[in-house]
């Protein structure tokens, strides 16, 4: 005898030889059915949800880079930003907005800066291009249904042929 008790009081120290210890395998099959069901309603949501992260990051970054070229047409304006009279006062590229210009107005001739950086079009489909030029630009003399790049920069747009959740392309944003 291997002093185990009767069945009635058994404990875990005296197993019954004939339950035994694990899972079935059609438990470890409706487990796995439960899950792969689960990571099939949530992956559709997870795909949203970046996609929904990524369209907030191009209306702030178009947000930051068209009050920046807003500034320096105002700055222009008020003749702080020396300018032709052939010119419209718009900045020459998105560079200019980073890297200033001296303050006409200023007899110390300090710099007015307009961005601290360019932000990236996070739509744009090459990540090895410098921030400026992941963005299309519009001058001022083009019109608005066929916008193309000039002698300045009147707007910026994404150059992503893809569609927003809102059923509006990227680039008419």
């Amino acid at each position: 005898m291997t002093g185990c008790v009767p069945a009635l009081a058994r404990s875990s120290a005296c197993p019954s030889p004939r339950r035994a210890h694990g899972f079935t395998l059609i438990e470890l099959v409706i487990t796995v059915a439960i899950v792969a069901i689960l990571a099939i309603a949530v992956l559709p949501l997870a795909e949203v949800t970046i996609q929904r992260a990524k369209e907030h990051e191009l209306r702030t970054a178009l947000r930051q880079v068209r009050e920046a070229i807003d500034a320096y047409k105002q700055a222009s304006d008020e003749g702080r930003v020396a300018k032709r009279a052939n010119e419209s006062g718009y900045p020459k590229s998105l560079d200019i907005l980073v890297d200033g210009v001296e303050d006409a107005k200023e007899p110390k001739k300090t710099k007015i800066y307009f961005l601290r950086r360019i932000p990236r079009d996070p739509m744009a489909p090459d990540s090895s291009l410098a921030p400026a030029d992941t963005w299309a630009k519009r001058s001022y003399a083009s019109p608005p249904e066929e916008p193309k790049a000039g002698d300045d920069v009147y707007d910026v747009y994404s150059i992503s042929t893809g569609i927003g959740l809102n059923g509006v392309r990227y680039r008419e944003w």
